[in-house]
């Protein structure tokens, strides 16, 4: 799996929003893959920005997480050992910050898990986390389409977007071509923080949360 890939290169309101197709959004859709039960374990993570509606920039990065224990290699086929050298989420996140400048939100499928995958992770490395919104594209491929399974799986058969799940870069660029065949439909991410469950993070020694994050994905 590549440590680094390269290509080039919603504000609160009362009023109906103007038409998809007049604003141009500018957006990073983000995944996470974690190690184990706990949010701090990021042991993957991919962003990719859209500018213009068109997707102008990838990254992907292997994370070594804080323990080497891999609860689920079965789900993302990463393993220790394929991490054990990579960087530590500090210096990943501080690579990848600039991709954020100028967006207007933050895109994931299933926000709420990597919300707090993302808060986790700044947290235990004294990072601040992002202050932009997030934005769910399980709820907002259910609100477009009326989809009753939203899977990320589910709507990319919907949409026939390629998709090699639990991947973190291709669900990251799903999840940007979600958000974007929707306001082509002609709905918009709304405004404000929009997630699929509390952005709860573990912490070492708590019990494990619920792995349903992992279900809708």
């Amino acid at each position: 799996m590549p440590t680094a890939t390269k290509s080039p290169l919603r504000s609160k309101s009362t009023d109906k929003p103007p038409s998809p197709r007049s604003r141009q959004r500018t957006f990073v859709a983000i995944d996470f893959e974690t190690a184990d039960y706990f949010r701090d374990s990021a042991c993957a993570v991919a962003l990719v920005r859209v500018e213009g509606n068109k997707i102008v920039a990838r990254e992907h990065h292997l994370i070594q997480p804080p323990r080497s224990d891999f609860k689920f290699t079965h789900i993302h086929g990463i393993t220790w050992s394929m991490v054990a050298r990579a960087p530590t989420f500090d210096r990943v996140w501080t690579r990848l910050k600039p991709l954020l400048k100028g967006a207007e939100f933050l895109a994931a499928h299933n926000a709420g898990f990597d919300r707090s995958v993302l808060n986790a992770c700044c947290l235990a490395t004294g990072l601040k986390p992002p202050t932009l919104d997030f934005t769910c594209s399980v709820r907002l491929a259910k609100q477009t389409w009326a989809l009753q399974k939203a899977s990320l799986p589910e709507v990319c058969k919907f949409l026939n977007i390629p998709l090699e799940h639990h991947n973190a870069m291709s669900d990251a660029e799903a999840c940007a071509r979600i958000v974007l065949a929707a306001a082509i439909t002609g709905g918009e991410p709304p405004a404000g923080r929009q997630t699929q469950q509390p952005a709860s993070a573990a912490v070492p020694g708590a019990p494990p949360p619920a792995r349903r994050a992992r279900t809708t994905r």
